[in-house]
């Protein structure tokens, strides 16, 4: 990809991808995000697809959304200057709840820097619990 055809990076570097449904523009979103941010992306993505197999996927706002059938979304990536920001739209019925707050009141987050530990079990943990509770449409 020449870096005329890269996406346009928005504020905080998220990466500007049209929205559409499926794969493709998930992964289009993974590939440009900047620096590390990519890669913690990519092992998301891998998580998220282990723990929920039939997981749909698509892009809208410029962020990746996960979820389950009649386009009800549990989780959200966004890419932010020095994070990562995964949202998990029902996150305070998640168990333990993830560590960010929301003004939201459903909402929870799981802020990704550069150098933190990924505690990758826990997060496939919400994950599938996130997924088996009803979604938020968008």
């Amino acid at each position: 990809m020449s870096e005329d055809d890269r996406p346009r990076l928005l504020s905080g570097g998220n990466p500007q991808i049209p929205k559409g449904a499926g794969d493709a523009p998930v992964q289009a979103y993974i590939a440009a995000m900047p620096g590390w941010k990519s890669a913690i992306g990519r092992r998301i993505d891998d998580l998220i697809v282990k723990a929920v197999p039939d997981v749909q996927k698509a892009v809208k706002w410029n962020s990746p959304l996960y979820g389950r059938g009649n386009s009800e979304w549990f989780l959200g990536i966004h890419c932010f200057t020095r994070y990562v920001k995964v949202s998990f739209f029902k996150g305070a019925s998640l168990d333990p709840v993830p560590p960010g707050p929301s003004k939201q009141k459903e909402v929870r987050y799981l802020d990704i820097h550069e150098n933190d530990a990924f505690d990758e079990a826990q997060f496939s943990d919400w994950v599938r619990q996130a997924s088996r509770i009803p979604g938020e449409r968008m």
